[in-house]
């Protein structure tokens, strides 16, 4: 590449010295009428001398012969101008001295060396620009016949950036045919040479028109009835689709080509998103000692990885999975060298483990998403679930109490509402561990409650995906279960939103959207795969697992709601208490009965301590039926 790079530059360098006297030249012959340009031609020539003697070394100072000029850019046009107006300014210094001296003509036009200038802009910056031109439409010629006719949704800013990628790497074998758009004001309109051919709804006609390929979605805001429209005409039109992320995916983050990817199911689930002023969320984190227990599981990933958008002064990522943490420290070391990141491997469990870690850092803001979260599994796990969830809660908020940190969030769960479930039971005495404290010190600790979140670990998608793989069944535990989701990232964005506007003794849920048919989320993977439910596929009922409930809900019925200044969130009025014993009390006894594993002592004590509740009274699940 370096050789070649140089012979463009020597013919770039040969060009300039002929652009450079033409300028001269012409500035001359603009200024002057012909009868007058033999007299001034001696003063033209000694001009040529000059320019020369003084432009190209100033172009060599400036770097414009160490430029590949088939990636101009912006920055580059802002580079030549600077370059040319130096180099004109002191070929201008060096000319008037010389008139000055009487060694030029002293009725020589003093205007020509301001047409120099203007002259030198256009042939030295329209010639760069020209070498960009050719390359492009060089690239476009070569790849027409061979690459696949692409066709982009969306005109905007990420369309244009998508097109332009795809006209300077030709690797990639997609010739952009066109747009399609929904914006009036963009119908026929061109974009780097790409025509605006019409509406997303035009969308099959379009592809058939036009031999299209490839559909690329080029929209990060796009919503999931969008992408599952674009993606089912690709579909029966046999066509493979493409689409950026999702713009919760992509805040902090470059829309890039390199980003592209196959449709999935989080997107087809995408809904319009709600951006508000982000202002909040850096004054509540930038700047700040940020503590993440669970770093190393989706949730607490996807925290960090938001957390570092906003600058911390210090990140601490604790985890009881060394690996785990390892990858995420990792990738965000790669993401951010700048930023101070410490590891930690701890139990929540351990009260004086946790002393030492918050004793050396000095957190002012902690997120609580460590938790064990596998409905059907903690059923058969009840000790550790307790320990973990509700005992790891209470020392992780005694200890943030005890080292003055000034925010708390834990991370909750909408099985916390009138558990049915081990799991459920131990988040929502989590829930009121921590606003028993925010009601006692009146310190900002604060619960977020979410549904499930698409792409975690163990849940229903990473297992539909491996039982398509397989070649099914898909099994589903009943056709009419129905759960609310949503993306991690745009979980954990509205997390850091309530988390910049509590005050402390607030639950603040997400607007989750419409609940999703499990049955419909396990026939749109299947036919993301190419195949057809039922057909291909089979889906298999296999029974209501432990501890399950047909629906979820965010909170119970009567419970007042409260508007917050983000339309995708709430607040709301919890006073639960446990009932039949005090608070500290409850997590005694439950630690004590955890000591002696008398799981039955346990469950009877948790329908007990929560009212509402219906969690079964003795263990009798058989592994089996949990797969």
């Amino acid at each position: 590449m370096r050789p070649r790079s140089h012979i463009r530059n020597r013919f770039v360098f040969i060009g300039d010295i002929a652009l450079i006297v033409v300028s001269v030249l012409g500035s001359f012959a603009l200024r002057l009428d012909v009868g007058e340009l033999p007299f001034y031609f001696p003063a033209a020539v000694l001009m040529c001398v000059v320019a020369l003697a003084i432009k190209i070394p100033t172009y060599f100072f400036f770097g414009l012969y160490r430029r590949l000029w088939i990636y101009a850019s912006m920055g580059e046009l802002r580079l030549i101008i600077v370059a040319v107006t130096t180099a004109s300014v002191l070929t201008s210094g060096v000319m008037l001295l010389l008139i000055s001296a009487g060694m030029v003509l002293p009725g020589m036009p003093r205007s020509a060396l301001g047409i120099d200038w203007l002259l030198s802009l256009i042939l030295i910056g329209g010639s760069r620009f020209a070498l960009r031109v050719l390359a492009e439409q060089s690239a476009l010629v070569r790849a027409g016949g061979k690459s696949k006719r692409t066709l982009i949704i969306g005109a905007g800013d990420a369309g244009a950036l998508v097109v332009r990628e795809l006209q300077k790497t030709s690797q990639l074998n997609l010739f952009p045919v066109g747009f399609l758009d929904d914006d009036p004001a963009k119908q026929r309109h061109v974009i780097h040479g790409v025509t605006v051919i019409g509406k997303v709804a035009d969308l099959p006609a379009a592809v058939d028109r036009h031999g299209i390929d490839e559909v690329i979605i080029a929209v990060p805001s796009a919503p999931g009835a969008l992408v599952r429209m674009v993606n089912d005409v690709c579909r029966l039109k046999g066509i493979p689709s493409r689409t950026m992320p999702g713009i919760y995916e992509l805040i902090g983050g470059r829309v890039s080509v390199s980003r592209l990817r196959e449709v999935d199911i989080t997107d087809l689930l995408r809904r319009e998103p709600v951006r508000v002023n982000d202002e909040a969320v850096g004054a509540a984190l930038e700047g700040r000692r940020v503590l993440v227990t669970g770093a190393g599981g989706s949730i607490g990933r996807e925290l960090c990885r938001q957390i570092a958008r906003r600058r911390p002064s210090q990140l601490v990522l604790l985890g009881h999975g060394e690996n785990s943490i390892f990858e995420i420290l990792l990738e965000l070391q790669n993401d951010y060298p700048d930023l101070e990141f410490h590891p930690v491997i701890a139990d929540v469990r351990n009260a004086e483990r946790l002393s030492q870690i918050f004793k050396q850092h000095q957190p002012q803001v902690v997120f609580h998403a460590a938790a064990h979260k596998h409905v059907p599994l903690m059923e058969i796990n009840i000790v550790e679930a307790v320990t973990n969830n509700v005992i790891g809660t209470h020392v992780v908020v005694q200890t943030a109490l005890a080292h003055h940190v000034e925010r708390f969030v834990l991370i909750s769960t909408d099985k916390a509402v009138r558990p049915s479930s081990v799991y459920g039971a131990t988040k929502r005495l989590a829930e009121m561990i921590v606003l028993e404290a925010a009601r006692n010190t009146r310190r900002a600790f604060t619960v977020v409650r979410f549904g499930n979140v698409l792409g975690s670990r163990g849940s229903i998608i990473p297992i539909f995906k491996q039982q398509i793989a397989n070649g099914g069944p898909v099994t589903i535990t009943h056709p009419d279960m129905y759960r609310y989701f949503m993306t991690i990232p745009e979980a954990v964005y509205l997390v850091l939103q309530a988390a910049s506007m509590e005050n402390g003794g607030e639950t603040f849920v997400l607007n989750m959207g419409e609940p999703v048919r499990i049955l419909d989320l396990a026939e749109d993977l299947i036919r993301l795969s190419g195949l057809e439910p039922h057909r291909d596929i089979e889906i298999a009922y296999t029974g209501i697992r432990p501890g399950e409930k047909l629906t979820e809900e965010l909170w119970e019925e009567g419970t007042p709601l409260t508007p917050t200044p983000h339309p995708d969130i709430f607040r709301i009025e919890d006073n639960a208490s446990p009932s039949a014993l005090n608070l500290p009390h409850a997590i005694e006894s439950l630690s004590r009965l955890s000591r002696t594993t008398d799981t039955d002592a346990i469950l009877h004590l948790l329908d007990e301590l929560i009212p509402g509740s219906s969690i079964r009274e003795t263990s009798q699940t058989d592994i089996t039926s949990l797969l």
